[in-house]
C-alpha cells in the first residue's frame, strides 16, 4: 500500500525563456511525494505542463493531482490507461514510483550513466531573441564544447536567420558543428511552394534536420512537406494528444517523417513514450529524447531512461536534455553538463525544498 501527497513549487528562470508561445520567466509545477506503509523511503517525481503545447494544461489540474493523490493505490495500478488524458501526471506518477520502488535514491534506471562512466551526448540550445542575442548564445555554446546546436527559428525576420546560419557555416563545416532547426510552426502561414522554398533555402547550411515548419494537425500536408523537403523533418507537437497506439501507428504510417522528437512529460510518461519509441523502430524513422523545461527531477528521469534505451531505441543521437541549468532555485543534483554531455557525477540530491 501507497501514500502519496504533493507539493507546489515555483521555478524560477535566471532569464527569460523565448520561445514561440511567449517568454516564460517563472513556472508552476508539482511533485508528486511517494511512501510506502513503512514511510523510511520517499519516492518523487514531476508533474509540469507548458501553456499553449500540454495537451493538460487546463483548469483542474492540480485538483486532478490531489484526486491521484487521494486514491494513490488506485492510479498506481497501470497509470497511462488511467491517465492517458493526463500525461504528465502520468510521468510523474512513474517517476515516482520507479524511485520508490528502487529504494528513493533518485536511480530510476541504473546505468554506466547513473554510475557516472558514461555521459549523454546533448545538443546545445539557442532561445530565441535578438540577433546579437542569439549570435552571442551560439559563440558561448561553441565555446562550451558542443558539437550540436539547435536553434529556435521563427523568432526574427527570417533573413536575419539566414545570416546567422551563414556565420555559422562560414566558421564551421557539417563536421564540425551539426545544427539542429526548431520552427515550431513558424511556415504555417505560407503555402507549400512557399514553405519548400524557405527549407531549400535553409538547407544551403547542411541543416540536420527541422522540427515542425507547420503547425500539427495538417497529416496530409506534413506529409508531403516530409516527401519533399530537402531538409529531413522532425515531429514534436504533432505527438501530442495521440492517445490510442492505433492513431500513432496511423500517423507515423501516413506522414512518414525522418525523426520524432520525444518528450515523455508530453507523451504519458515511459509507457506512453514506449509506444512512439516501438513505432519509431518498426518505420525506420530515428528519434531522440528533449526534456520540456522540467526541474532536475524530471531532467533526471528523463536522461536516466534514454541512456537505459538501446541505440536504435533512442540512445543513439544528441539529446535535448541541457536543460537543468535554466533555474535559480532548481534541486540540486548530480546532474552537470561537461563538454557536450550531461553526466551523473557523484553529488547528492537536495530534496529539502520538495519535502518541507
Amino acid at each position: 500500500m501507497y501514500k502519496a501527497r504533493y507539493k507546489k513549487y515555483t521555478l524560477e528562470a535566471k532569464r527569460s525563456l523565448g520561445t514561440s508561445r511567449g517568454s516564460i520567466d517563472s513556472r508552476d509545477i508539482y511533485y508528486i511525494i511517494l511512501q510506502n506503509d513503512s514511510g523510511n523511503e520517499t519516492g518523487i517525481g514531476e508533474c509540469s505542463t507548458l501553456k499553449g503545447l500540454s495537451i493538460d494544461h487546463v483548469n483542474g489540474y492540480e485538483e486532478k493531482i490531489k484526486e491521484v493523490c487521494d486514491a494513490i493505490n488506485e492510479y498506481v495500478q497501470n497509470p497511462l490507461q488511467r491517465l492517458f488524458e493526463w500525461p504528465s501526471i502520468c510521468f510523474g506518477l512513474e517517476t515516482a514510483l520507479k524511485d520508490l520502488q528502487n529504494g528513493g535514491k533518485r536511480i530510476l534506471f541504473p546505468s554506466a550513466f547513473t554510475e557516472s562512466k558514461e555521459g549523454i551526448y546533448i545538443n546545445g540550445l539557442i532561445w530565441m531573441g535578438s540577433y546579437d542575442y542569439m549570435e552571442g548564445q551560439l559563440n558561448a555554446k561553441i565555446k562550451e564544447g558542443f558539437g550540436c546546436i539547435k536553434i529556435k527559428i521563427g523568432g526574427i525576420d527570417f533573413d536575419e536567420e539566414l545570416r546567422l546560419l551563414s556565420l555559422i557555416r562560414k566558421k564551421y563545416s557539417e563536421k564540425d558543428v551539426e545544427l539542429r532547426l526548431d520552427a515550431n510552426g513558424a511556415f504555417e502561414k505560407f503555402d507549400d511552394e512557399k514553405v519548400l522554398q524557405k527549407l531549400e533555402q535553409l538547407s544551403q547550411y547542411n541543416i540536420h534536420s527541422i522540427e515542425q515548419p507547420i503547425m500539427a494537425g495538417s497529416w496530409e500536408r506534413m506529409a508531403e512537406i516530409c516527401e519533399h523537403s530537402p531538409i529531413p523533418i522532425a515531429l514534436d507537437e504533432e505527438l501530442i494528444g495521440r492517445f490510442s497506439f492505433e492513431t500513432k501507428k496511423e500517423l507515423a504510417a501516413k506522414i512518414q517523417p525522418q525523426y520524432l522528437i520525444l518528450k515523455p512529460s508530453l507523451l504519458g510518461g515511459f509507457a506512453g513514450t514506449k509506444e512512439w519509441v516501438d513505432i519509431a523502430e518498426e518505420n525506420e524513422i530515428s528519434c531522440w529524447m528533449t526534456s520540456a523545461l522540467e526541474s532536475n527531477i524530471g531532467l533526471n528521469a528523463i536522461a536516466q531512461w534514454a541512456a537505459s534505451l538501446p541505440s536504435e531505441g533512442g540512445n543513439k543521437l544528441p539529446q535535448g536534455l541541457g536543460t537543468g541549468q535554466l533555474y535559480t532555485n532548481n534541486v540540486s543534483s548530480p546532474l552537470v553538463v561537461e563538454q557536450s554531455r550531461l553526466w551523473y557525477k557523484n553529488g547528492a540530491w537536495d530534496i529539502s525544498p520538495i519535502l518541507k
